[in-house]
């Protein structure tokens, strides 16, 4: 830590799923949660989320947060038109294999903060 979204993917083995997108955001901080609404008063800006939803409101609560990257573990789908979303609103989602509880173990193992305070 610091790093950037494509050292994160590379660092999670994680596929860039919304291609064309800068992934030369910095990740700030790390957040596992699968309730937007909780979400929404517990993310932050540079965020790197995990969630099993892949759904569009994701991409929104991500692009109102400015979030830098939607991380979708155990090798969950997301529709095409949620992907083209993201790309349109510069939103990078991750896809890896790895389940949350791995995912949020190597971002802390790297020493990427909560932002919860």
């Amino acid at each position: 830590f610091p790093m950037n979204v494509a050292e994160l993917a590379q660092i999670l083995d994680a596929k860039v799923l919304s291609p064309g997108v800068d992934l030369n955001r910095e990740v700030e901080s790390g957040y596992v949660c699968d309730l937007l609404s909780w979400v929404m008063a517990k993310g932050a800006p540079g965020c790197a989320w995990i969630t099993v939803m892949n759904h569009m409101n994701v991409i929104a609560v991500a692009t109102l947060l400015d979030m830098a990257c939607v991380i979708l573990p155990e090798n969950i789908a997301i529709e095409q038109a949620t992907l083209d979303k993201a790309t349109e609103e510069e939103i990078p989602v991750l896809g890896s294999g790895k389940t949350s509880y791995e995912l949020a173990g190597l971002l802390y193992a790297q020493g990427v903060p909560n932002p919860v305070k």
